[in-house]
């Protein structure tokens, strides 16, 4: 199975990084290749088991997510793709978040582990951890830093 991540360190404080995270339901405020996104059936934002639907900014097109795993101790955050226009099978990304007792940030990790057709392996191994999460993650310590 293909595995590929990117990280960075975000100038902000651990507390104020994982409370953007963990916000299942908020990936268009810092994310820039999402344009909406919406519970359903009214789930909570941090309700393991919720379902997002994501709609993406370029074309349109729509992911559906499941949270998988919350976990606030050790500021982690699962999620499993359940349809979207990607080749994809068993999806299963990873947000951590972790302080760096230094200078007061925090280190920021991205990560995935899913199943497809071989010949398309590394094409999605560059386009997730590329254009997916470290766009992400970008979009993240710019948020942060206009005030967020």
């Amino acid at each position: 199975m293909p595995e590929t991540r990117s990280s960075t360190v975000v100038p902000a404080d651990v507390d104020t990084v994982w409370r953007v995270i963990r916000d299942f339901d908020g990936l268009p405020a810092w994310v820039p290749a999402i344009a909406a996104s919406e519970l359903d059936d009214g789930a909570r934002p941090d309700q393991v088991g919720a379902v997002r639907r994501l709609t993406l900014g370029g074309d349109g097109g729509t992911v559906v997510e499941a949270l998988v795993a919350l976990d606030d101790r050790e500021r982690t955050l699962t999620y499993a793709i359940l349809e979207s226009p990607f080749p994809v099978q068993d999806y299963r990304a990873t947000i951590r978040v972790f302080p760096v007792t230094s200078t007061g940030e925090c280190f920021v990790s991205w990560s995935v582990l899913f199943d497809c057709d071989p010949d398309d392996a590394e094409r999605l191994k560059a386009f997730f951890s590329r254009d997916v999460f470290a766009g992400g993650l970008e979009g993240l310590t710019a948020h942060l830093s206009s005030g967020a």
